[in-house]
């Protein structure tokens, strides 16, 4: 599991078959790197979320069938994100 920010709500009208319906969000790492998740739980941007990654991603989803290798699995309600990356 990693700890990742909202960054946006990702929108996108043609998709695989098998992402369904389901949100998608432009994450960053505490690197700096971005990446697109599927958001089972309706996290807002700039919001502390952990994920799932690899084939663990797709169990955190109702349907275990979707195609994703990056979900976010819950929203973090405190952190001290200063302290925890050395962030002044």
């Amino acid at each position: 599991m990693e700890i990742m920010r909202v960054k946006d709500d990702l929108v996108c009208t043609r998709r695989a078959a098998g992402l369904g319906g389901e949100d998608l969000r432009i994450l960053e790492s505490l690197s700096g790197a971005l990446s697109v998740a599927v958001d089972p739980v309706g996290a807002p941007a700039g919001s502390w979320v952990f994920t799932t990654s690899g084939s663990a991603a797709r169990y955190a989803l109702p349907d275990p069938r979707t195609l994703t290798d990056l979900t976010i699995c819950g929203i973090i309600d405190h952190w001290e994100v200063a302290q925890a990356c050395g962030m002044k």
